[in-house]
Parts: structure tokens; C-alpha cells; sequence
């Protein structure tokens, strides 16, 4: 994160919930898996996408789905909380009259995929348990963002860059509908595939521009996010979606106003 006076850098534990671990259908993006996901909001049907598919699950009528990837996981998370079945809280609500929404070992799960529309032969879900570990992952992701917006005495986002393999293929507005990053004009949230690969490939072909990142990364301060006062209140409050107290005005229109500005919930 930076202005024109200062760059900072931090690390983010987010776990391995978005790369698939720890999420009872998770699995790495690779063929098979479900990378987007779609609710109808007035059916609450899905329909979703899968690695190796060119079409959505309505027109290919496929079975090779077998898990749900990251980019598919964040859909999913922002679809069921804008479509009103999870609460701020992240908590599913049970009354929801969904067949898809149902109790399993105690513990209310959603379907994503049924049985006969995959590969392994079950239905493949979205567990209470697996939006818990999405939120952990998000909250340490938004946490560490206001931290550094803190340090640099930034009130809001210009601009977000997604970079790497994963951020190449979330959808920009789920992600800030589940609080992955604070409020930014979407139009000012875009990708930039592997950047640390063709950086590595400028430097090798470029020795002037070996010399300038060389420079640049000595200017840059890293902050050790966990020793930072309040890191435990902005985690926590971060954990909530999109957030519980901050507000995300570009996403009016895109969530219902009494879903994204409702109450407060503690759990």
C-alpha cells in the first residue's frame, strides 16, 4: 500500500481456506472444480461453472463438478449473503424455506451442486464451518488493509490491485461483498495476473530495471501487523460481512440496503 510520500508492505495469515483447505468440497482450481457460483435471488437456485466447462451448469447439464475451488468459495459466501440466507454474522438463517438449506450432524450447510449434477456421486455443499473459515481468512486479508491505511493516514481505497494466480480469477465485486477488501470504486479494482513472475522476467532481461526494483524495494517498510495496537479489534470486526461497522457505499445497489446495512449481530 502507498501514496506518493511512502510504501509499506505486511503479511496477512489468511490460512488455506481460499486455496480449497479446510472447506469440506474445497479443492485447488484444476478440472472439476466449481469456480463460479450463481443464487437466483426469487428461486434461491443455483447455477454454477466448472474448470474445464465452457458453459454454466444450466446450459452443459454436465457432471464433472467434484469440488469448489477458491474463486468459486468467495462466490458462493457473497451469493449467500446477498440473497439473505447468511446474516452479517456469517451465520446461516435457518428459517430460509430452501430445499437446498438443510441441517446436516446438527449443523446447517447449503447446496451448491446435487448429487446428480457431479462426479463423486453426493451433493456438494457449503457447510456452516466452511463460511467460519472463509470469514477467518477474509478478516485477516480487511484487518490487515486498515492497518496499513492507518499507518498511511488513508480515509479510503483509490485503487486495488489483485495479483497473483488467485487473484486473477475472483470475481472483484464478491470479494468486496464479502469483505475481502475495504469500500473502492469497483471500477478501480482490477487484475494483474502473476506480477512476481514478470517482474522476475523483467529483471532478467533488464538490468536497468533490475537496478530500479532493487531500489524500490529498499524504500519499502514492512509492518508487522500482530503487534499493531488494536490488530485483535480490527480482525475481529473485520470478520463480520461485509464488516460491522464500516461501509461500503459502492455496493449500493449491487446488495440490498436492509442486507448490507443490517444490524449488527453478535455471536
Amino acid at each position: 500500500m502507498g501514496n506518493r510520500e511512502k510504501l509499506i508492505s505486511s503479511s496477512c495469515a489468511t490460512g488455506p481456506a481460499l486455496e480449497g483447505a479446510h472447506i469440506q468440497f474445497g479443492m485447488r482450481a484444476a478440472s472439476g472444480a466449481i469456480e463460479r457460483v450463481k443464487i437466483d435471488p426469487n428461486t434461491l437456485e443455483v447455477n454454477f461453472r466448472v474448470i474445464g466447462e465452457q458453459y454454466w451448469q444450466s446450459e452443459s447439464k454436465s457432471k464433472t463438478a467434484k469440488g469448489i475451488c477458491g474463486s468459486g468459495i468467495i462466490d458462493a459466501i457473497a451469493e449467500l449473503f446477498k440473497n439473505g440466507m447468511i446474516d452479517k454474522s456469517g451465520r446461516f438463517k435457518k428459517n430460509i424455506p430452501s430445499p437446498r438449506l438443510r441441517i446436516s450432524d446438527g449443523e446447517p450447510e447449503f447446496v451448491i451442486a446435487w448429487k446428480e449434477e457431479t462426479s463423486i456421486e453426493r451433493d456438494i455443499t457449503i457447510t456452516q464451518q466452511d463460511v467460519r473459515n472463509v470469514q477467518l481468512a477474509k478478516g485477516a486479508i480487511y484487518a490487515g488493509a486498515k492497518l496499513m491505511m492507518r499507518r498511511l493516514g488513508i480515509e479510503k481505497l483509490d485503487k486495488v490491485i489483485l495479483a497473483g494466480a488467485f487473484g486473477s480469477y475472483i470475481d472483484p465485486e464478491k470479494a468486496m461483498v464479502s469483505g475481502m477488501f475495504p469500500d473502492c470504486d469497483l471500477k478501480n479494482v482490477y487484475t494483474v495476473g502473476n506480477a512476481a513472475g514478470d517482474g522476475a522476467r523483467i529483471a532478467l532481461l533488464n538490468r536497468e530495471k533490475r537496478v530500479e526494483a532493487d531500489e524500490i524495494a529498499r524504500k519499502v517498510e514492512y509492518i508487522e501487523l500482530t503487534i499493531e495496537a488494536d490488530f485483535q479489534k480490527e480482525f475481529m470486526e473485520a470478520m463480520q460481512i461485509p464488516h460491522m461497522k464500516d461501509l461500503f457505499p459502492h455496493l449500493n445497489g449491487i446488495v440490498k440496503d436492509e442486507i448490507l446495512n443490517q444490524r449488527t449481530v453478535f455471536t
